[in-house]
């Protein structure tokens, strides 16, 4: 037994009420089970509930043994005063409250369905990372349309959160905070933190003053990602050295440039090299106010021409300095454009969407998922598995948080499909 599913029995009231009673035999009447708090303090607020003639307003709290309020020291703190009701699984203690009077206990041991108990183990105990797998096929469609979009809502939020914290760190400015996502998602995943240490120490608005020059871009990029350090015999080389001491000491760089041991080369394709990217970014990045440009962008396909990132004649014929590559054109692949509209555009959006208060900004992000194609990963086969079909980047984004926030932590509780089968059957 756990105390979450104690807080879900309550919450959806799944326990037989007939002749309900408390500790001291009392008859009691549940009015108003009261909101989910998951803040400090009790957990169940604005209850009602009537004790023989008497109603009262308060708060509730569960356990699963009644002692348990004394384990966590309750007692001790002035927020549990007002607790009306202790709801447990087991009443293994009378208790008082700090008034002198008996605490109103409600055990519910004996009235929950045994059916529901052996479903919610057999959830939490299942050896598929999918734990409704077996019950999945019975659930309906709209339940498990429901499920994708509440657990996309849950990605954005949580993702947008991350938008929200770079703005911040900006100074509240959105260029910049896109700038940073950017390069953030350009390291795809291996090497994310790089690239967003490179844009921390070579901010926006220094590229800004290059934007009209590619070669000089390459150089400051190349040059605060610490590529330049050697001593190369390859003239390309040599000349954004040269060209990036100048820079770096007109915009007083030196100090913070990174080291070419931070850049992670190992099992990686070589189209995913950090300086193939690099390269890439620095084509990307052709547009004083790139963001401005994605605001006005309402179709996928709009994007994906500001997004094509087909890189200086150098590196079409190189994945390094210094060694040239057999094929040529190195430019950024659909599904990697598609990646960046996934986990850039639609976060910048969906946190731009919330700090203007501006819903419209919201509904493009969602719409712009709608217009791509389903991921195809580990995660999006297994559902795929089990009849699910994956319409688009809406689906696959919502499955993905799905498996790693609900399915991977057992929280079927949370979850529309798990609540559908934890649902009893009277």
């Amino acid at each position: 037994m756990t105390e979450s599913f104690l807080h879900y029995i309550w919450q959806h009231q799944y326990f037989n009420k007939k002749d309900l009673q408390i500790s001291s035999g009392e008859q009691i009447q549940i009015i108003k089970q009261g909101l989910h708090n998951s803040n400090a303090g009790p957990d169940f607020s604005e209850a009602k509930i009537k004790i023989e003639n008497i109603d009262w307003a308060g708060s509730v709290e569960i356990h699963i043994k009644s002692s348990d309020y004394l384990v966590h020291k309750h007692q001790l703190d002035k927020a549990y005063d007002n607790v009306i009701l202790h709801v447990v699984w087991d009443h293994d203690k009378e208790l008082k409250r700090n008034d002198g009077t008996a605490m109103p206990t409600l055990e519910l041991k004996s009235r929950i369905d045994e059916p529901l108990l052996k479903e919610y183990k057999t959830l939490i105990n299942s050896a598929f990372q999918i734990p409704c797998s077996n019950s999945f096929s019975k659930v309906a469609d709209l339940v498990k349309v429901s499920m994708v979009e509440q657990a996309l809502i849950q990605r954005l939020n949580a993702k947008s959160d991350k938008v929200k914290s770079i703005y911040q760190q900006t100074k509240g400015d959105w260029e910049e905070t896109f700038y940073q996502v950017l390069s953030i998602n350009f390291g795809f995943k291996v090497n994310g933190e790089a690239f967003h240490t490179l844009a921390k120490v070579l901010p926006l608005k220094v590229i800004r003053k290059v934007t009209a020059d590619l070669w000089k871009k390459e150089a400051l990029l190349f040059g605060m990602a610490g590529f330049l350090e050697e001593i190369l015999e390859d003239e390309y080389h040599q000349s954004l050295k040269k060209e990036f001491k100048f820079l770096s000491h007109k915009h007083g760089l030196e100090e913070s440039k990174m080291h070419k041991a931070q850049w992670k080369f190992l099992r990686l394709r070589p189209a995913n090299f950090p300086t193939i990217r690099i390269a890439q970014l620095a084509t990307m990045l052709s547009s004083p106010k790139i963001f401005s440009e994605i605001l006005e962008a309402t179709k996928a396909d709009e994007l994906k021409k500001l997004l094509v990132a087909a890189p200086s004649a150098y590196w079409q014929k190189h994945f390094s300095f210094a060694k040239k590559s057999k094929g040529t054109h190195h430019k950024l692949g659909e599904l990697s454009i598609e990646n960046i509209i996934i986990n850039t555009v639609v976060p910048v959006l969906v946190a731009y969407s919330f700090q203007k208060g501006e819903e419209q900004y919201f509904n493009r992000a969602l719409d712009l998922l709608q217009q791509l194609k389903s991921e195809s990963n580990s995660i999006t086969r297994q559902w795929q598995s089990l009849g699910l079909k994956l319409n688009s980047a809406f689906d696959s984004q919502g499955l993905i948080e799905q498996m790693n926030s609900n399915c991977k932590k057992r929280n079927c509780l949370n979850c529309a499909v798990g609540s559908a089968i934890l649902k009893p059957s009277r």
